[in-house]
């Protein structure tokens, strides 16, 4: 019986294989939706003004912004230096969109920190680091007909949380989604609802604590990352070079997440 050569190509399909053979059959069908995405760092003109109509259309029509004449939405933390942008693209359509504040210390703005700047100050003050995701927003038309896009947006947050070395990603969302963040990343809360400004609705604060990610790799082995992936995803370019334009998924890639 002939052996497959050990070549690089084939060494990635063997590995394919047994991920998708251990895996359920929920975490199958988000595996197969990654081989269709692309994420992009949205820095600038064009990029930026989709993800804010993204988020916009989304906003409104879930209740929690008034409308506007730009029918764009967007805050003053969105320029913040410490602030990554991120668009998600299926099959080279936007679909949905999320930012990452990463704190500590030193860089202390983010949604969080202004609506629970007393619960949060003094954990900065003493040393921890979080990664503070939001801006969470899907297409419409995309959410209706494809009810995975959120596992495949939240994977930016699990990437930022390692590439980081986070001690934990906070959820500031509304209280009907905090059920999500308690059942796929073992969030609890630490704060009870308040209001946000800007935001119609109140949010919670929950925390995922960053050491439980290898038992979250285990049940959804789809928010594996590479270390090449998340310095794609993160690190700024340095002086004179460009930022990728698209980010693939490496989840697939036979080299383990850190």
């Amino acid at each position: 019986m002939d052996m497959m050569p050990n070549t690089a190509e084939n060494r990635v399909k063997s590995a394919n294989t047994l991920l998708m053979r251990d895996v359920s059959g929920f975490a199958r069908r988000v595996l197969r939706l990654l081989d269709r995405i692309e994420y992009r760092r949205c820095e600038s003109g064009e990029d930026l003004e989709a993800i804010y109509r993204v988020r916009y259309n989304s906003y409104l029509l879930n209740g929690i912004i008034d409308p506007n004449p730009t029918k764009l939405y967007f805050d003053d933390i969105d320029d913040a230096p410490n602030c990554h942008r991120y668009g998600v693209y299926l099959d080279g359509l936007l679909v949905s969109t999320v930012r990452i504040h990463v704190i500590d210390r030193v860089q202390r703005l983010s949604p969080s920190t202004i609506a629970f700047a007393d619960i949060m100050n003094p954990r900065l003050d003493a040393g921890e680091v979080f990664i503070d995701p939001s801006r969470f927003a899907t297409d419409p038309d995309a959410a209706s007909q494809n009810p995975l896009i959120p596992y495949i947006t939240l994977r930016i947050a699990v990437a930022a949380s390692i590439h980081y070395d986070a001690d934990y990603c906070l959820s500031t969302v509304r209280v009907d989604h905090a059920g999500f963040y308690r059942k796929i990343f073992q969030s609890t809360k630490i704060a009870e609802p308040r209001a946000y400004p800007g935001s119609k609705v109140p949010v919670v604060m929950y925390q995922g604590d960053v050491r439980v990610i290898p038992d979250v790799y285990r049940r959804y082995p789809f928010f594996r990352s590479s270390p090449v992936e998340r310095k794609l995803l993160f690190d700024r370019p340095s002086l004179g070079a460009r930022a990728p334009l698209t980010i693939i998924p490496s989840v697939r890639l036979p080299a383990k997440a850190a």
